[in-house]
C-alpha cells in the first residue's frame, strides 16, 4: 500500500495540492464518494476470515444437522451439500465481480444504486433493509446454535438440561459477550478471525478423525450416499427433500462480511472479491468432508434424529462422554468466533446504512467510538435485533428453522438484487480488476434463478400438521420487516432518501482500468 500522490490525485480536485497523501484504496473510496473514517488495517487472508468464519461450517451444518436427519436423511445431507454449495458459487462470483468495482462497507445496497439505470434510491432502499434483516437473522441463528451446543456440553457436565428457557439464557449471555468484543476495537476482531480459520480447519480434522478411528462400528456407505427419511409428516419425496437442502443453504450465508469489511482492508478491490469467493469454496470442501464423517459415525439413527442435540448425541455414542465433550468443546469454540464475526460484519453493514440515513435513529448508530475507531453503538443494534429474533424459541419448537430461513431469504434477495441489476447493464458495466469476463452473464443468471427458487422454498411448512407450535414464522418476520420498510418508503422516504450519501465524487466515479480475468 503506497502513500505517494498520485498523478491522478495530483490533477483531481478531490485532491488539494495541500493535502496530505494517501493510499490507493482511500483514493478509490474518495472516487465512491467517501472519506476514509474507519481503520484500514485489515490484511487480506484476515477479510476471508471474516467470511469463512460467519459461513462457519462447524455451527451451521451441525447446528441444523438434526433437522437434516429428519428432512430427507442421509441422501440429501451428503449430496445436498455440494449441490447447494455450486449454486452459492455462483452467487458468490457474481457478487465478487461487484464487489471489485465498488469496494465499500455499504455493500450491496450501495452497489444497488449504482448499478440501477432508474430509481436507483428505491433498489438501494430495499436491498439494504433485506440486508439488514438477513444480516440479523445470521446473528440471531449463530448465536442461538452456540448456545445449543453450550447447553448440550453444560448437561454432560453438570446436569444443566437442554430446554428452551436454558438455551436462551446461554444464548444471550454469548450475544452479550460477542457485543462486548466487538466494542474493543478491530484488530482484535481481525485476530480472532485469523484464529478462527485455523480452528475451523483443524478442528474439521479432529473431529472426523476422532469419529472414523474411535467407534466400534460405523453406518454402512449405502445408508450415507442413499437412504432417504422422512420424519416431517408431508410424505411428499420431492418437497421434502427441498425443505432438506436449508441445511446447506443455510450454512453457506454470510459471505458478504468481505464486502463489508472492505473500508477496512488493504486493496480492498481485490481482496474483497477473493475474500468471498475463498471463503466459499474452502467451505464448500471442508463442509463435505465434515458432513460425511459425522453421517458415517451414526450409531442409532432414530435415537440420535430424536435428540435435542443430534450431533452431541451422534458424538455421545461414538466415542464416549470424555470424547464428546472436548469435541463439543471444538464445536462450540468455532460457533463463538463465527458468532464474533457475524456481529462485527452486521455492525459494519447497519454503520454503512444508518450512515446514509436510512435507519431509525441514523446518528446514533452511525456514530463511531473515537478510541477504538468502530462503530459501538451499530454493534449492540445487531445485538438487540439478534435477540428479538430468537425469543419466540421460548414457545415455538421452530423458531430455529425460522431464524435461519429468515437469513436464508433476506441475505439471498440483497445478493441478488445488485446482480440482477448488474445482468442489465451488460457491457455498460464498470468492471474492477477482478472480473469475471465473458462469464458474467452466465454465472449471474444462475444466481438470480437459484435465489428464486430457494426464497419460495423456504417459506414453506416444515412439519406436518401445522400447528401454533410449528409454524414457521419466517413470512410474518419477512413481511412485518419488508411492510414497514414499504410502508416507511412511501409515506416518507422517497422524498429524502437519494440512496448513498456521497461527499467526493465527481458526478461519475470513473470505472477501473481493463483488466484480464483473475481466478478466484
Amino acid at each position: 500500500m503506497t502513500s505517494e500522490r498520485s498523478p491522478e490525485q495530483t490533477a483531481d480536485p478531490a485532491f488539494p495540492a495541500d493535502s496530505p497523501p494517501v493510499s490507493a484504496d482511500e483514493q478509490r473510496l474518495r472516487e465512491l464518494g467517501y472519506t476514509q473514517e474507519l481503520a484500514r488495517t485489515m490484511s487480506g487472508f484476515s477479510n476471508f476470515a471474516v467470511s469463512f468464519s460467519i459461513v462457519s461450517i462447524l455451527s451451521g451444518c451441525l447446528t441444523l444437522y438434526g433437522m437434516g436427519m429428519n428432512t430427507g436423511g442421509p441422501v440429501m445431507i451428503v449430496w445436498g451439500w455440494p449441490l447447494v454449495g455450486l449454486l452459492t458459487l455462483c452467487v458468490g462470483l457474481a457478487m465478487a465481480e461487484i464487489c471489485s468495482s465498488f469496494p465499500t462497507a455499504g455493500g450491496l445496497y450501495y452497489w444497488a444504486a449504482k448499478l440501477a439505470p432508474s430509481r436507483g434510491p428505491a433498489w438501494s432502499w430495499f436491498t439494504g433493509w433485506f440486508n439488514f434483516l438477513g444480516q440479523v437473522a445470521v446473528t440471531a441463528g449463530v448465536d442461538y446454535g452456540a448456545a445449543f451446543f453450550t447447553n448440550a456440553l453444560l448437561e454432560l457436565q453438570f446436569g444443566f438440561t437442554v430446554t428452551p428457557g436454558h438455551t436462551v439464557l446461554v444464548f444471550v449471555v454469548i450475544l452479550l459477550l460477542h457485543g462486548l468484543l466487538n466494542t474493543l476495537g478491530v484488530r482484535l476482531v481481525a485476530l480472532f478471525n485469523d484464529i478462527s480459520v485455523w480452528w475451523h480447519l483443524v478442528g474439521v480434522l479432529v473431529i472426523v478423525g476422532a469419529l472414523a478411528l474411535l467407534p466400534e462400528h460405523h453406518a454402512s456407505a449405502s445408508s450415507v450416499f442413499t437412504e432417504f427419511v422422512d420424519n416431517t409428516g408431508f410424505g411428499n419425496g420431492f418437497y421434502v427433500g427441498m425443505l432438506g437442502l436449508l441445511l446447506a443453504q443455510y450454512t453457506l450465508t454470510g459471505y458478504d462480511a468481505s464486502a463489508h469489511m472492505t473500508e477496512e482492508t488493504v486493496d480492498a478491490a481485490r481482496s474483497g472479491p477473493r475474500g468471498i469467493v475463498n471463503a466459499i469454496l474452502v467451505s464448500l470442501v471442508a463442509g463435505w468432508v465434515l458432513l460425511i464423517g459425522l453421517t458415517f459415525a451414526v450409531q442409532d439413527y432414530a435415537a440420535e434424529a430424536a435428540a435435542a442435540v443430534p450431533p452431541a448425541a451422534i458424538f455421545l455414542d461414538a466415542v464416549g462422554p470424555t470424547g464428546a465433550k472436548l469435541l463439543l468443546v471444538i464445536v462450540i469454540g468455532a460457533q463463538f468466533f463465527c458468532g464474533m464475526a457475524s456481529v462485527t460484519a452486521n455492525s459494519r453493514m447497519i454503520y454503512a446504512f444508518s450512515r446514509d440515513g436510512a435507519l431509525p435513529g441514523s446518528r446514533i448508530w452511525h456514530r463511531i467510538d473515537p478510541r477504538t475507531q468502530t462503530p459501538t453503538n451499530a454493534v449492540w443494534l445487531a445485538a438487540g435485533g439478534a435477540l428479538l429474533l430468537v425469543l419466540p424459541a421460548l414457545w415455538n419448537s421452530t423458531a430455529y428453522t425460522a431464524v435461519t430461513s429468515i437469513s436464508v431469504i433476506g441475505l439471498y434477495i440483497s445478493y441478488v438484487i445488485p446482480v440482477l441489476l448488474r445482468l442489465r447493464q451488460g457491457a455498460a458495466f464498470p468492471r474492477g480488476p477482478w472480473h469475471l469476463g465473458r462469464w458474467s452473464r452466465i454465472i449471474g443468471t444462475v444466481a438470480v434463478g437459484w435465489t428464486a427458487v430457494i426464497t419460495v422454498l423456504f417459506m414453506l411448512p416444515t412439519v406436518s400438521p401445522v400447528t401454533a407450535k410449528s409454524f414457521n414464522y419466517t413470512p410474518v418476520a419477512v413481511s412485518v420487516v419488508l411492510g414497514f420498510a414499504g410502508l416507511w418508503w412511501l409515506v416518507s422516504a422517497r422524498r429524502w432518501f437519494t440512496g448513498p450519501r456521497v461527499h467526493e465524487a465527481p458526478a461519475a466515479a470513473p470505472a477501473h482500468p481493463a483488466a484480464e480475468l483473475e481466478t478466484p
